[in-house]
């Protein structure tokens, strides 16, 4: 009967896992799906939990608690700006489970573990090691404990190349030889430096790339788990995994514009020395929330383009009720989405719909670019990289090459930002300097309040 109740549960589970991945093709359905995979874990653990493998539940009930304590606690404490950073986290603790799976395997094996069992658990583990370090760069990257530009020094493609090749190779030999035990976590320590190497010279806009791409390294590494332990729930969760991450990442690039190989080799973010000097050479014009409220009274059509900046300030609320307004008013209003704003895959989109935005509002870049000359405003909230115009001609620019919002192409520019500090790619953006552009100094979300004021005040008068 337990066998027939561990199957049943494991078939829930993918069932769920694949109709919950299918409803993320879309915003209106992201939450079910979101949904349906929370009760597909849950049938999988319940499934787990009923194998007849396991005889003592003490060690399984104190992992139990100390796991939901800390994922409370990162879920409750961790502010929405810290997303990108608690899923770079969740990415580095999945590898360093099915790492640890794959050693205690080994061990179990040794030395007369078969190669083919070599192979899956050395698989296992070089990923799994290699997406710890890289995720726990990332995730001190994004929480700047760590320079977040790119660290670029002479010979580090080459060396990185070199490094990666000579651990296949060395992989190559164990699964020849599996009774190499030194060379085993000679295999392991070479996926931990080369987890810290691949996202050193990463930065920019390049990392929400990154993310989904340790993403799907630690799915891969589950799968390689499931095969190791005869789980085929660890073996369908992990290739849905691994294989979403890997699309979305193909599907990441394209939409910038770049190549794997440019994301992970070519240094994209590194930041020029003399752009300081640059930057201090130009002026820029201050405005206050009252002259742009001017503007926006008269305002037939509004593109707000939403970055980082407005997750910092925890500006959504507001700046959906101040489109609620123009809106209310008969202004076209419509928001810009970068595939790459933020720092994770899908960021503005999150946050936005946390502030229950309409998802017919929502629009990206080949959708809205065309209608930039055409719009008498564009509000930029704390975005920067992808409004910067150096992406389209300026060779040397890290953002070379990256698709951009057309804002400056608009009849007026609003940007709402603190100060006139480089986006996360550390190029000055050329956008505050246009002579159409009205920068609003300040927190984004006090900015916000502002204006919503200000138009309240102003209704009346306007309705006579």
């Amino acid at each position: 009967m337990t066998s027939y109740l561990f199957d049943a549960a494991y078939l829930i589970a993918a069932v769920l896992f694949i109709l919950g991945l299918m409803a993320l093709n879309s915003p209106k359905t992201a939450r079910r799906g979101i949904f349906m995979a929370e009760i597909g874990m849950f049938m999988a653990v319940v499934g787990t939990l009923l194998r007849k493998e396991i005889v003592s539940f003490e060690w399984i009930i104190v992992g139990f608690i100390i796991g939901s304590l800390i994922g409370g606690a990162m879920a409750i404490w961790m502010p929405m700006t810290a997303m990108p950073q608690r899923i770079a986290l969740s990415h580095s603790f999945g590898a360093l489970a099915a790492a640890l799976v794959g050693i205690v395997k080994y061990h179990e094996h040794a030395p007369n573990i078969d190669s083919a069992l070599m192979a899956v658990v050395g698989f296992e583990v070089l990923l799994g090691s290699l997406t710890v370090t890289g995720s726990l760069m990332a995730f001190g990257k994004l929480q700047e404990l760590i320079k977040g530009a790119p660290v670029v020094y002479k010979f580090q493609n080459i060396s990185n190349i070199i490094l990666f090749f000579g651990t296949v190779s060395l992989f190559i030999i164990l699964i020849i030889n599996p009774g190499l035990t030194a060379l085993f976590y000679v295999i392991i320590a070479a996926g931990l430096l080369l987890g810290v190497l691949i996202v050193l010279p990463i930065g920019g806009a390049d990392m929400p790339v990154v993310l989904a791409l340790l993403n799907s390294y630690s799915g891969l590494a589950a799968a390689a788990t499931g095969f190791a332990i005869d789980n085929k729930m660890l073996i369908i969760a992990g290739a849905l995994d691994g294989a979403s991450g890997f699309f979305l990442s193909m599907m990441m690039s394209k939409a910038m514009n770049r190549s794997f190989t440019n994301v992970l080799f070519g240094a994209v973010g590194s930041v020029k020395q003399n752009q300081a000097g640059e930057a201090g050479e130009k002026t820029v014009t201050s405005y206050t929330t009252e002259d742009v409220s001017y503007i926006l009274e008269n305002a037939q059509s509004v593109i707000i383009i939403p970055g980082y900046g407005m997750a910092v300030a925890q500006a959504q609320h507001v700046l959906q009720e101040l489109a609620s307004m123009l809106i209310a008013r008969g202004t076209q209003v419509r928001y810009a989405i970068h595939p790459v704003a933020g720092r994770m895959p899908g960021h503005m989109n999150v946050l936005l719909a946390e502030a229950n935005v309409p998802y017919d509002l929502l629009c990206e870049p080949d959708q809205i670019n065309n209608d930039f000359p055409n719009t008498d405003v564009v509000i930029v909230v704390g975005a920067n990289d992808v409004v910067n115009p150096a992406a389209r001609y300026k060779k040397d620019s890290p953002l070379y090459g990256m698709p951009i919002f057309d804002a400056d192409k608009a009849r007026t520019i609003v940007i709402l930002k603190r100060s006139l500090k480089a986006g996360f790619a550390g190029e000055d953006n050329e956008l505050f300097y246009d002579k159409k552009t009205m920068m609003v100094f300040g927190d984004a979300k006090q900015s916000l309040m502002s204006l919503v004021q200000l138009l309240k005040e102003n209704a009346p008068v306007l309705a006579n």
